[in-house]
């Protein structure tokens, strides 16, 4: 990426418009600049996002377009939504052999998905850097990650960013079959019941459209945007989710 001429950030300066990102590589705004709360609350809030392997400058991008997942649209396999009633069915009955939690492992949760193997991409652009910054930005209150757990055992999650009305999703793993789709759903469940609409998945891929999630221009994205990242956030504590997608207290568990 050398040879690209790009923006070049310093530390606390303003970012780019998003419509000046380079097409090829997709979505290629800006280098540099730093990873405190204040410049990634400052680029998530305008479209922007880091991404970039160990040993780069930092990378900022806004692609063009922009997969999302509209909660309304999440696809649910027959597979899983058996699974899911076996689940709650299991839990009425008290009987908490999957589970799904929030906000009880973040940091756990990121290391997971930093050092997940993942098919046609060596090594991770999770780095050290960014689980510091955005474990950071968990401490305040606005990173958050969904954890699922098998048989009291960590079997997959994801974590995202919560601005707004709006929800960044960040990354997923799974160690267990279905067990980040569990997280998902559950997940999207909690959003609808606290009036987030939008998932932002950031790049396309196969795997998010099998789940539901489509392309839309970043114009339609960014007014997306406007609309939802000053609205009050809904509120997040430690909890576990059940099939209604409301928030629980641990404490249920035993």
């Amino acid at each position: 990426m050398s040879s690209i001429e790009l923006p070049w950030l310093v530390s606390g300066a303003s970012f780019p418009d998003p419509s000046r990102a380079l097409r090829q590589p997709a979505g290629l705004l800006a280098a540099g600049g730093d990873l405190t709360i204040p410049t990634l609350r400052r680029a998530y809030s305008r479209g922007i996002f880091p991404w970039f392997n160990q040993g780069e400058p930092i990378l900022w991008w806004s692609p063009e377009p922009r997969m999302v997942l509209n909660c309304a649209d999440l696809h649910v396999s027959h597979s899983l939504k058996k699974r899911l009633k076996q689940i709650a069915n299991k839990q009425s009955a008290a009987d908490f052999e999957v589970v799904v939690t929030v906000d009880t492992q973040f940091e756990r949760v990121m290391y997971q998905c930093a050092n997940t193997p993942r098919d046609g991409q060596p090594g991770t652009w999770i780095t050290k850097q960014m689980q510091q910054a955005y474990c950071a930005w968990h401490q305040i209150g606005e990173a958050h990650s969904i954890e699922t757990w098998i048989d009291g055992e960590l079997a997959g999650g994801l974590y995202g960013i919560s601005l707004g009305a709006m929800f960044f999703g960040e990354s997923m793993f799974t160690h267990r079959t279905d067990a980040s789709k569990i997280a998902l759903v559950h997940l999207v469940r909690l959003l609808q019941q606290g009036g987030v609409k939008l998932i932002d998945c950031q790049m396309q891929t196969h795997h998010l459209a099998t789940l539901g999630a489509k392309p839309i221009t970043r114009q339609e994205f960014l007014a997306h945007l406007d609309l939802t990242i000053e609205q009050p956030s809904m509120p997040w504590r430690p909890g576990w989710i059940d099939h209604r997608g409301q928030l629980q207290s641990l404490s249920l568990l035993g």
